[in-house]
């Protein structure tokens, strides 16, 4: 700048000159090279503290980045943090050396970015940290992973172990997702207590974490502290005046012995934590090669069970409902069934839970619906008009609004929703808070039938049986095989009979099998009606229309097989009942 302008302007013009600078909105300072103040406008004043009564401030950060731009002789740009107590402001800084009138001087120019900042810092801690428990997030945990493998340290070994909260769904349905989301803060804590800092805990998913150790000395080690961390997990939770109790499976993996890369190593951990699932939960698994290839038979039903719906080789079977004194059907269930690749039926059980976990029951489940829609003439033939169809629903489906929304909409557009028996496990209407509340109405509106399948086995009480609104109630097979000689199942057969008939609830017994059963139930109940193979087995849609020509005369057969029905090969090993 030439100097030979300032002795030219008038003090107005340098007055008005000061006032500009001074209201800048970019703060700016001049030091000289001593780091002394020579000039100070409004904006850094704010900036740096020096407003009012305030303690001078501290400003070594800006003095050591003053002296390495005086020292460079060109400018320098810096982020500067200044504190106000528990407040935080940042500025982004110029600082540039200038020599004006003789003397060496530093002009800084600074802006106030602290909400850019903010939201950097925001989108980091999206990014890399789990909001609700604050952990570390799956690419931070690979990250560290990751750098330990790039040492190539042999001598190094960790455990990456893969931890999955048990029955989260049922908690989480029950309780409501706020107590969900509370009992995973209080759990992710006692899964990091005692972690060293080497150690890393992550949440990687709704209610799946990552936990890595490292280093380990051996895998007892591992074991040990692997119990120590589910013991702590069966103390109860208190949340939102609920004592909850919570539990983990557990698959763990080590290096280098079950992998070197982290998705290896995760993968593995995955396959010893479902090991775990399988064979009862809350417990821990080290991965081991014999898992590896049940993961790869897993792979393979998967596989072809997505390619028998594409190819649509599901089919259904029918089994009718009786009443046990007059002979009469009064309903049927439609039971699906997989056709493999050599044309032998599989039955539900090699297919149905895998199709559940997948989110492939939705598809199955409308494709049972089309098959009897498409032969509605042949059943009505079979079995009669006034016959109602049931069809299963699996707890997740009935947990699931989208869902049953979409299949409340696919039977009202056959035209017959009346006709309709959705047949739910009794744990739907317990677990899933929002069943009767949301979804049970839908289906009410349509005149569709709720009926409670596989009753007493699962969650549910007496008591909790007076709450439920159902139409129907199957007692489990497992109550009535051998009934007339187990006088306990006799008393609790006698319990659920009246309670379901003071509710107004009709009682099915499913799987009676034998002439003794069926006697025990047409002399000490009340009971009307019954599905098993004493009268009939699940008849496919080829022998449907074998008995079209004499219709009539295969209702009547269908509902009054005697025992000898199973002398002809059709036993439960046969693979035809659900």
């Amino acid at each position: 700048m030439n100097d030979s302008k300032y002795h030219g302007a008038t003090d107005a013009e340098l007055g008005f000159l000061k006032e500009i600078v001074r209201m800048l909105p970019a703060g700016v300072t001049v030091q000289d090279a001593r780091g002394n103040l020579i000039l100070v406008n409004d904006a850094a004043a704010r900036h740096l503290g020096m407003v009012g009564s305030r303690p001078t401030p501290d400003l070594t950060q800006r003095q050591a980045a003053c002296r390495q731009a005086m020292q460079a002789g060109h400018p320098v740009v810096a982020e500067e943090s200044v504190h106000d107590g528990t407040a935080r402001q940042v500025l982004l800084t110029t600082h540039r050396p200038i020599r004006l009138a003789g003397r060496d001087l530093l002009l800084s120019a600074s802006s106030d970015i602290t909400e850019q900042k903010n939201f950097e810092d925001q989108l980091f801690r999206s990014a890399y940290f789990d909001e609700l428990t604050g952990l570390p997030s799956r690419r931070v945990i690979e990250h560290r992973v990751n750098g330990i493998l790039a040492h190539e340290r042999s001598n190094e070994r960790f455990a990456l172990a893969f931890l999955d909260i048990d029955n989260f769904k049922h908690i989480n349905d029950y309780y409501g997702h706020s107590v969900g989301d509370a009992l995973l803060v209080e759990l992710s804590k006692r899964l990091g207590r005692d972690l060293r800092e080497t150690d890393m805990l992550s949440r990687i998913s709704g209610d799946e974490f990552l936990l890595l150790l490292s280093p380990i000395k051996s895998e007892e080690e591992v074991a040990e502290f692997i119990q120590a961390t589910l013991k702590r997990l069966t103390a109860p939770f208190f949340i939102d005046s609920s004592e909850i109790f919570g539990s983990a499976s557990v698959g763990v993996s080590l290096y280098p012995d079950h992998g070197r890369s982290f998705e290896v190593l995760r993968q593995n951990a995955d396959i010893a934590m479902y090991r775990v699932k399988n064979g009862g939960k809350g417990s821990a698994a080290f991965f081991d090669s014999g898992m590896e290839r049940e993961a790869l038979a897993r792979m393979k039903i998967e596989q072809s069970l997505r390619l028998a719906i594409l190819e649509k080789r599901f089919c259904c079977a029918f089994q009718s409902k009786v009443d046990i004194r007059t002979q009469a059907v009064k309903g049927i269930e439609a039971l699906v069934r997989l056709r493999d690749d050599e044309g032998v039926i599989q039955a539900p059980g090699s297919f149905i839970n895998l199709a559940v976990e997948l989110g492939l029951i939705d598809e199955l489940t409308h494709l049972v619906l089309t098959e009897i829609v498409r032969s509605i003439d042949l059943i009505n033939d079979t079995f009669g008009a006034e016959a109602s169809i049931s069809i299963n629903v699996a707890a997740k489906q009935a947990g699931n609004p989208e869902f049953m929304r979409s299949f409340a909409k696919a039977l009202e557009q056959t035209g017959f929703p009346k006709r309709f028996m959705i047949e739910v496990t009794e744990d739907a209407f317990v677990a899933t808070n929002h069943f009767q509340s949301e979804i049970l109405p839908i289906f009410r509106k349509l005149g569709v039938g709720i009926s409670i399948d596989d009753f007493g086995i699962g969650f549910s009480s007496l008591s909790a049986l007076a709450d439920v609104t159902a139409d129907e109630i199957k007692i489990d097979r497992s109550f009535i095989t051998d009934i007339h000689k187990r006088p306990r199942s006799q008393g609790i057969l006698r319990a659920i009979e009246s309670l379901s008939e003071a509710l107004g609830m009709t009682v099915i017994a499913e799987g009676l099998e034998s002439y003794e059963e069926l006697a025990y139930l047409q002399a000490a109940t009340k009971i009307r009606y019954a599905q098993g193979y004493y009268f009939a087995r699940p008849i496919f849609l080829e022998e449907l229309k074998l008995a079209t020509p004499a219709a009539s005369e295969a209702r009547v057969s269908i509902a009054s097989r005697p025992a000898q029905q199973n002398r002809q090969g059709y036993s439960r090993a046969g693979g035809y009942r659900r």
